[in-house]
């Protein structure tokens, strides 16, 4: 048993790298210790203390379960929050694993989806079979008595209407307390292992596929519907778990290049309320036909990814567009501005993400054979571009469309019809590129509109100017 600790300890060190790395690759089957349970046990804890995830525990049964804690730090901007139930499981007298179940809820009503909204109270209305014997209305968060007193295996859990499991957390504490576990049995050929305290950020549940696209110098085009509260966030969600791990990323939004120095001040800043109202001054904002991309999901994540650029994280943005022209002339110019940045920045990982006419790949339009789109030039220029099209369930989205009647955009939420692929996202390749040369999908489930951000009140130029603090207080 021993000799075996030893070699999954040195395979480990040399996955973990430098202390607090989060490694992006999760396997697909479950991490087994090959030790006791009461022997792993002492070292969860000590995982989740360093962590800074204080936790709760039932010791008679090994569960413990966290405070919550907010998806990308502490702003009241970020929408989502999540706490983990941890259950430690005997695989045989010798072995052991955990299972780590991640309960989410939602505090920004920008990214909730209508008709989804958690209920955490005592008629929580989910049926669980407790013993076999009989069932009982029952939620996580509802629980805080159980953990009084031994529930032994605590599988209910599974089952939870918030519930999942979360093999990308369990093999992170796998990896973060081996090396502590190998080091208890020291040998005379070990190297001594520096204590790692992990630095975690929370990314929200992992994206299947994001790591297959996730190349140094490489170039991937997301080509989305705009309006919606599901594509910012997947936009948030993929950055943060790619930095985490140590990829440098730099995203590309297709917003008026007119913007860019408001929004690097913004990045750069401390997320304050004057500094949102530098950022919303911009006239982009108040555009009177917006068509989805100045909304309240897009503001939301650009609060995010300040959020991880604060951490320290390696994020960059720009934006491209150029609004004042059209037809192939901005096709060109768009192609020009990304391709400046790409060229600037050659080793680092770039998001690009725009409506899904400039990221094809493929040549001509159905009223232009001839037309070349963003994504066509990009192509032609770079060794590795990858376009995916955006995939989703059947819902509602914030869209400009002209009006036959008035001869004028009409800008509102409109329905949008897609296909149920479930509720995780994921990306996805096929072997071969489509007619319009995208080379696969990325999925955001289901699909609700984000109003424009101003309607929401974020950066109201009439808004009385933040307080200084005063001294003593």
């Amino acid at each position: 048993m021993r000799s075996m600790l030893k070699v999954g300890w040195l395979a480990l060190l040399l996955a973990v790298g430098c202390a607090g790395r989060q490694e992006l690759e999760t396997p697909d089957y479950e991490a087994v210790y090959d030790v006791p349970l009461e022997e792993m046990w002492p070292s969860v804890r000590q995982y989740f203390t360093d962590a800074h995830l204080p936790y709760r525990e039932d010791r008679g049964s090994m569960v413990l379960e966290t405070e919550w804690k907010q998806e990308f730090g502490g702003s009241k901007i970020a929408g989502y929050w999540h706490r983990y139930m941890v259950m430690g499981k005997r695989e045989t007298p010798t072995k052991s694993k955990l299972w780590v179940i991640r309960i989410t809820k939602s505090a920004n009503k920008t990214l909730s989806r209508p008709g989804k909204e958690l209920d955490w109270g005592t008629a929580a209305g989910r049926t669980i079979d407790s013993d076999g014997s009989g069932s009982e209305n029952l939620s996580p968060e509802d629980e805080s008595d159980r953990l009084a007193f031994p529930v032994g295996e605590n599988a209910f859990y599974m089952e939870s209407g918030q519930g999942t499991r979360d093999l990308t957390m369990e093999w992170r504490v796998f990896r973060g307390i081996m090396p502590k576990l190998a080091k208890k049995q020291p040998t005379k050929t070990e190297q001594p292992v520096a204590k790692a305290a992990p630095a975690f950020t929370e990314c929200g549940q992992s994206i299947l596929g994001l790591t297959k696209q996730a190349k140094a110098g490489g170039v991937l085009l997301l080509g989305e519907l705009h309006g919606t509260q599901e594509v910012p966030r997947f936009i948030a969600q993929s950055v943060c778990q790619l930095v985490t791990s140590g990829v440098p990323v730099t995203v590309g939004l297709e917003l008026p290049v007119e913007n860019e120095a408001r929004i690097t001040t913004f990045l750069q800043s401390q997320g304050g309320e004057v500094d949102w109202l530098k950022l919303m001054e911009a006239p982009f904002w108040r555009s009177p036909y917006p068509d989805g991309r100045g909304s309240a999901a897009v503001a939301n994540m650009l609060e995010q990814l300040r959020q991880l650029r604060a951490q320290g994280l390696d994020v960059a943005v720009f934006v491209y567009d150029h609004p004042k022209l059209s037809g192939q002339q901005r096709e060109d110019a768009l192609t020009k501005t990304v391709l400046a940045q790409v060229k600037a920045a050659p080793q680092r990982f770039h998001l690009v993400v725009s409506g899904n006419i400039h990221s094809r790949t493929a040549k001509g339009l159905p009223w232009d054979k001839q037309y070349r789109p963003m994504g066509y030039l990009l192509k032609d220029q770079l060794d590795d571009v990858t376009a995916l099209d955006m995939a989703y369930d059947s819902g509602t989205a914030w869209i400009c469309a002209a009006n036959e009647q008035s001869r004028k955009l009409d800008c509102g939420v409109k329905e949008a019809k897609g296909k149920d692929n479930g509720d995780r996202f994921f990306m996805h390749a096929w072997d071969s590129p489509n007619k319009e040369g995208y080379h696969g999908v990325f999925y955001v489930g289901h699909v609700s509109a984000s109003e424009p951000a101003i309607l929401k009140g974020l950066g109201n130029p009439d808004a009385a100017p933040a307080q200084e603090p005063t001294s003593g207080l």
